[in-house]
C-alpha cells in the first residue's frame, strides 16, 4: 500500500447514522489505539429505575471503537470496507449512572487480510472496565453495495 492519509474517526462517528445517533465522539486516536466515547444521556437508559445505559449501545461503542482502529493508517475509508468477522464481548458490570462511557481499543496486530483487537469500555477508568472485548476484522472488502440483478 502506498501511505496516504489517516483515515478520520472523527469524520466517519457523524456519517455513520446509528453512531451519531448514539451521541459518539472521538476522544483520542493514534496508530494503533483509539477512544471514543457516548456521552450519558436519557434515550440510551436501558433501565428506568436504575439509570443504567443499555448494554446494545456499550456493544454498539465497543465495536465501532474496534472497527475504526482495525483499518490501517494508510487504507482510505471509501476505498475498502471492514469486516467484522468475530467479536466477544464479556460484560462486567453496568456503567454507572449519569457519566459518559468510553471505549478503549488497541489493535495487536495485522496481516495482510486480518486486524485483531482488543477494547475496553468504562466510565472512570479503563483500569476498571465495565465490558471489554475481542475482535477479529477483515480488511479490505468491497465498499459498494451488492446490487441483485431482477429477475
Amino acid at each position: 500500500m502506498t501511505s496516504t492519509p489517516q483515515h478520520d474517526i472523527a469524520e466517519h462517528l457523524q456519517t455513520v447514522p446509528h453512531s451519531r445517533a448514539l451521541g459518539m465522539r472521538l476522544v483520542s486516536q493514534s496508530d494503533d489505539h483509539c477512544e471514543i466515547a457516548i456521552a450519558y444521556a436519557d434515550h440510551l437508559v436501558g433501565d428506568p429505575d436504575t439509570g443504567v445505559i443499555h448494554g446494545g449501545a456499550i456493544t454498539a461503542l465497543l465495536d465501532n471503537a474496534a472497527g475504526m482502529i482495525a483499518r490501517p493508517r494508510d487504507m482510505h475509508r471509501e476505498a475498502a470496507a471492514i469486516a467484522t468477522l468475530d467479536m466477544r464481548i464479556d460484560y462486567m458490570g453496568p456503567a454507572e449512572p449519569g457519566f459518559d462511557v468510553h471505549a478503549r481499543a488497541h489493535c495487536f496486530k495485522r496481516t495482510r487480510n486480518v486486524a485483531f483487537v482488543r477494547a475496553a469500555a468504562f466510565t472512570h477508568s479503563v483500569d476498571a472496565p465495565i465490558a471489554t472485548c475481542t475482535a477479529t476484522f477483515m480488511l479490505g472488502t468491497r465498499n459498494t453495495p451488492f446490487r441483485q440483478e431482477p429477475s
